[in-house]
């Protein structure tokens, strides 16, 4: 078992402080990435496979080079259904809806930062992922 957490934060000089934790949970059946707002009094979060994160990751890039104009919605499928929006109306930040949750918002403060820590996390779960394919061609010989 794997496990990496990491937090992100933006002290921009606001009073505002938005925090964001990263984590990477790496078991035998399967890698998942926790994305959880830590600065919010009700911690709305996120669970995506590895596949969502890295939808995740392009859709940030693909927001930041977008804005302030719309961008089409994503969406993923199992084992975590996830939805991704670009809102451009409250302020700009990206919004995860996955199932009857509370939307989980990214401000665009935070996108190159989650985008440089989704890399890292995706490079470990991609890495993991590997270790512990099974090649039966290759056992036969």
């Amino acid at each position: 078992m794997f496990s990496r957490i990491r937090d992100i934060e933006d002290n921009s000089g606001t009073c505002l402080r938005i925090s964001l934790r990263i984590s990477l949970s790496i078991t035998p059946a399967a890698s998942t990435v926790t994305l959880e707002r830590r600065d919010l009094d009700h911690h709305p979060s996120v669970r995506l496979s590895l596949y969502g994160a890295e939808v995740l990751n392009g859709f940030i890039m693909a927001a930041r080079l977008s804005v302030p104009k719309p961008l089409p919605d994503e969406t993923t499928g199992s084992p975590y259904p996830a939805h991704f929006q670009l809102d451009c109306d409250q302020g700009t930040r990206v919004l995860i809806e996955q199932e009857d949750r509370f939307p989980l918002s990214i401000d665009a403060r935070l996108w190159d930062r989650l985008y440089a820590e989704l890399c890292l996390v995706l490079a470990h779960g991609r890495e993991h992922s590997q270790q512990h394919t099974y090649y039966a061609v290759a056992s036969l010989h």
